[in-house]
């Protein structure tokens, strides 16, 4: 890790990130669950989170836990369990029926009302497509899909953080060629992708890992992970989990990690990864593992268009 990086006082390391000066805990608690959970188990298992140290949330208007994120903040605030909002980070993502330069703001509104927060940390495009506007379904109508302007949405996005309604903008689900588009033009740089290595890392764009596990019990989701014979091997010679051998490898790449478990040993367990490290020739067995992309976007592709094949959603890049 570079000099921009350092430990909190829960022990979860962070990042500077480059486009705003905003300082990202590398380990984030993700709050999507599919199938959905109700309200008050998603509120109990974030502050049981927070109990545990986690700092870093993540939601989504598409997830519908932005509310219950926010009523475990009052909650964590009104005990004394956290002493102030800048204790936090809190991210959520613009929708494809908002993705429209008009609809950006009003968006990003909505789910402050939902957090009850003044400001985001972080605000993303969730997925690089539109969808007619006003229609919040999941999975999208093929015919709703619509072809994204990046330039009015990211203009948009750019408006947000110069008011100062989010400290930083990025993407999630983007392409090497679709981030190369937006920054041609990008007045402020995306700050994080959630996804993509080598481009990322060369642009100054920090990347954040969803699903580093595998994602088991989505409906694309696989257990493939977590039943590699080597990455048993691996967690049975070091005395720890293969979700831990999994995270730690993640985090010695430079890259951000979302976890997202309900089980609160679990949740302990995943913040038990920065007192130790892996061996070269670990990381070496480990890199040699053969990846594929886990999350295929296959609900984001319609013979209406954009995005007709999975190759043209990530331009190749599967």
């Amino acid at each position: 890790m570079d000099s921009n990086f350092k430990a909190t006082s829960f022990n979860i390391p962070e990042c500077v990130l480059a486009s705003s000066g905003r300082r990202m805990p590398l380990l984030g608690f993700g709050t999507a669950a599919s199938p959905p959970v109700g309200s008050e188990l998603t509120k109990t298992a974030i502050f049981q989170a927070m109990e545990l140290g986690y700092r870093h949330f993540d939601t989504a208007c598409l997830y519908g836990t932005e509310q219950p994120l926010g009523e475990a903040i009052a909650e964590a605030l009104s005990v004394g369990l956290i002493k102030c909002r800048d204790e936090l980070f809190i991210t959520s993502k613009l929708w494809c029926g908002d993705a429209h330069g008009e609809l950006v703001l009003p968006a990003l509104q909505r789910s402050l009302r939902n957090l009850k927060l003044e400001y985001l940390d972080l605000y993303l495009i969730h997925w690089p497509v539109s969808s007619k506007p006003g229609i919040y379904e999941f999975p999208i109508k093929q015919e709703d899909f619509l072809p994204m302007d990046f330039n009015s949405v990211w203009k948009a996005m750019e408006d947000c953080q110069r008011l100062r309604l989010t400290k930083s903008v990025g993407v999630s689900n983007f392409s090497c060629k679709k981030l190369a588009d937006i920054l041609a033009f990008a007045k402020i740089p995306p700050a994080v992708n959630q996804k993509l290595r080598e481009f990322c890392r060369t642009n100054g764009i920090l990347l954040t890992a969803y699903a580093p596990l595998g994602a088991k019990g989505t409906i694309w989701g696989s257990n493939r992970v977590l039943e590699c014979e080597l990455l048993q091997e691996i967690a049975k010679e070091k005395g720890r989990t293969v979700a831990q051998i999994c995270l730690r490898w993640a985090y010695e790449q430079g890259i951000s990690i979302l976890v997202k478990s309900f089980n609160k040993e679990r949740m302990k367990s995943n913040l038990e990864i920065f007192n130790w490290t892996l061996s070269e020739e670990e990381v070496k067995k480990i890199n040699e593992i053969p990846q594929s992309r886990l999350c295929g976007g296959e609900d984001y592709i319609s013979k209406y268009g954009p995005f007709r094949t999975a190759e043209e959603l990530w331009d190749g890049e599967i």
